[in-house]
């Protein structure tokens, strides 16, 4: 039977004179994001999707093997800084957390992987799209969104096929997701026929892309493509329309943020931008993700940026497990996490192929009106 979303958890143990009662299991979840930094409002906005979920799991009723359980949310920054990730892996592990949720971005989530392996602590990425991540080997490794190759390949087609687009640009921010993304996305333009007029990098600190702009200018683009993440992408759509660049502006789930239009300082024209989400509902289950984020604004005072639900059912997928497992110790119940299938999340329905990927991962493409991001279609 499918663990519940609503579920309890009981008080502490208590000692008192002459009785005894049996102590409370605490479960130790931890969560990685970057809290500080550039793009430390999507890694707070991961943090609170798993705040979300324990808070719930802590106010309704869970027993795991018999016990009672208190859920206890661990949440480090790693600034989407590799070495920052590690230690903070590390540091997790060494804390003896039962699992991990992140972290964010791909070029943090992969080097931490193989510090939770050697440890045995299952980890569920809610963000990270690189292929790489679920290509180690690494049987503790899993993630709820479909990954890069699925991402960008269906950009690079859209791009072609439905924008038009005749001479296409490619810049990424040479970060483990940026430059995945942005190479996956090349091959889907070239496999749909398409012509890619230029390939430029940054990186994700950056601020000026003047020369980059101006060299790509001279080859007419009518799309110009950023692997990378929304900070960035603001500010170059800000110099696109200063050089007068009038191209289509596409980019992965790193740019797919409800903050882009104010990154952009409000030179976003309507329909200029297309991006995707690696995830998506349609159909009936659209009404239980809008409840979600009905729940979080109520909650944060906030709305969703992009992964906060994603975040959100990993944290309950771990914790059906757990719970179908009878035991929190990470090598009893990690055999059930590799086989969850059919789990119906806010997001969808999660089942885990033989790498730790999603099976069936979909993908939300979107444009931004009036300031606000519009839905087109979710494709699989």
């Amino acid at each position: 039977m499918q663990f519940k979303l609503n579920v309890v958890v009981g008080a502490a143990a208590i000692l008192m004179t002459g009785a005894v009662y049996a102590q409370d299991v605490v479960v130790k979840i931890g969560h990685v994001g970057p809290t500080s930094g550039g793009i430390a409002h999507l890694g707070k906005d991961n943090e609170n999707g798993a705040r979300m979920a324990i808070d719930e799991l802590n106010a309704k009723g869970v027993t795991i093997g018999g016990k009672k359980v208190k859920w206890e949310l661990l949440a480090e920054d790693d600034a989407a800084d590799p070495k920052q990730g590690t230690a903070a892996a590390q540091k997790l592990v060494d804390s003896k957390v039962n699992g991990v949720i992140g972290h964010l971005n791909s070029g943090t989530t992969i080097p931490a992987s193989k510090i939770y392996s050697d440890a045995g602590i299952p980890q569920i990425s809610p963000s990270a799209t690189n292929p790489k991540y679920t290509r180690n080997g690494y049987k503790t490794a899993f993630r709820v969104v479909a990954d890069d190759v699925h991402l960008g390949g269906t950009l690079g087609k859209y791009a072609v096929t439905t924008l038009k687009g005749k001479n296409i640009a490619v810049i990424d921010d040479r970060t483990a997701y940026g430059q995945g993304v942005a190479e996956e996305f090349a091959k889907g333009v070239k496999a749909a026929g398409g012509n890619v007029v230029g390939r430029e990098f940054t990186n994700d600190k950056a601020t000026d892309f003047t020369a980059i702009l101006t060299g790509l200018k001279s080859k007419k683009p009518d799309v110009i493509f950023f692997g990378g993440m929304d900070a960035v992408a603001g500010p170059m759509l800000r110099q696109m329309k200063q050089l007068g660049i009038d191209a289509k502006f596409m980019g992965g789930d790193g740019i797919c943020s409800s903050e882009l239009p104010k990154l952009a300082a409000g030179t976003m024209a309507d329909s200029q931008v297309y991006c995707a989400e690696a995830g998506g509902v349609d159909g009936p289950g659209k009404v239980k993700l809008e409840q979600f984020k009905t729940a979080f604004k109520k909650k944060f005072n906030a709305d969703v940026q992009i992964y906060a639900p994603y975040v959100y059912d990993a944290t309950m997928v771990m914790a059906d497990a757990m719970v179908k497992a009878g035991s929190a110790d990470p090598a009893k119940y990690l055999p059930v996490l590799a086989k969850t299938t059919g789990y119906e999340g806010v997001t969808g329905t999660i089942s885990f192929d033989e790498k730790g990927d999603i099976k069936n991962g979909a993908l939300t493409l979107y444009t931004y009106k009036g300031g606000a991001r519009q839905q087109i279609a979710v494709v699989r």
